[in-house]
């Protein structure tokens, strides 16, 4: 897709290719606190040269546009579990899935937690300078053992329909355990008691009428997934480490943006 940069008021205006907040670009050894956010930790662990270019050479990716139908449903789905939260009950897709000792976890912070822009999780890595940070759907509370669940809605299209048992066998939802992951590494850093247990919120369309009708019908689906925390120190230090060199890391061989920027120099030479 060919992505044309346009300003504030939707006007075409020239593009750069380089970010014009300084204080998005990381400089190696730096001392001022700078903020890492799960989606930049998650492009690390994909393609570490793409990071890099990106948070330290401070090249301006394309962009793209935003999923508004899929945040529609994010703030349909908070606002229902936040009914739940002011009543401390569980949610309908609790009480279905015989999680009744589940409910939405009541904390004076949890919109600034939803905040991805503005907020969201934070915690310090060690006694560095890089912050780390995650904007997560919600938190739950596991009434019986008093623990934090993590917790992420996910929308989407599958005429195979979603189950327990197959959702992550696709290599795509690997990328859903790593998000799972990151932001139960940041609650543990932030002194809660995390579970070990979390869950994605799918809502799977499905072609149900004989046309659209002005309406959608979703499946509703819980998908259990346990979470991994004991390797994110080391790939973050990696990701540090990464950030204070002067040397271009190598590409992961599968990145296509890699491969689309390697052979477009090569043609125009």
């Amino acid at each position: 897709m060919i992505s044309l940069k346009r300003n504030k008021k939707g006007e075409f205006v020239k593009a750069t290719g380089i970010r014009s907040r300084a204080s998005s670009i990381y400089k190696p050894n730096q001392t001022e606190d700078y903020k890492v956010s799960r989606g930049r930790f998650s492009n690390f662990l994909s393609c570490p040269r793409c990071f890099y270019l990106d948070r330290v050479r401070g090249l301006a990716e394309p962009s793209s546009p935003g999923w508004t139908l899929n945040t529609l449903t994010d703030t349909l789905l908070k606002k229902e579990f936040d009914t739940c939260r002011a009543q401390q009950k569980p949610h309908r897709i609790l009480v279905e899935n015989n999680l009744s000792h589940i409910v939405p976890f009541q904390h004076d912070d949890i919109e600034h937690w939803r905040n991805s822009l503005s907020g969201g999780l934070q915690v310090r890595f060690k006694d560095t300078n890089i912050i780390l940070q995650g904007g997560v759907d919600d938190v739950w509370f596991n009434t019986q053992t008093e623990e934090v669940i993590i917790a992420d809605y996910k929308s989407q299209q599958s005429n195979y329909g979603v189950s327990q048992e197959t959702y992550f066998k696709s290599v795509y939802h690997d990328g859903y355990k790593t998000q799972l992951d990151f932001y139960a590494y940041l609650l543990k850093g932030m002194g809660f008691k995390v579970s070990k247990d979390a869950y994605l919120y799918i809502c799977n369309a499905i072609e149900k009428d004989d046309g659209f009708f002005g309406k959608m019908h979703f499946d509703e689906v819980l998908i259990h997934y346990e979470v991994k925390t004991d390797y994110i120190d080391d790939h973050v230090q990696l990701m540090i480490d990464t950030m204070n060199s002067d040397k271009l890391p190598e590409s992961n061989e599968s990145c296509e943006n890699c491969a689309y920027a390697r052979m477009r120099g090569e043609s125009e030479k």
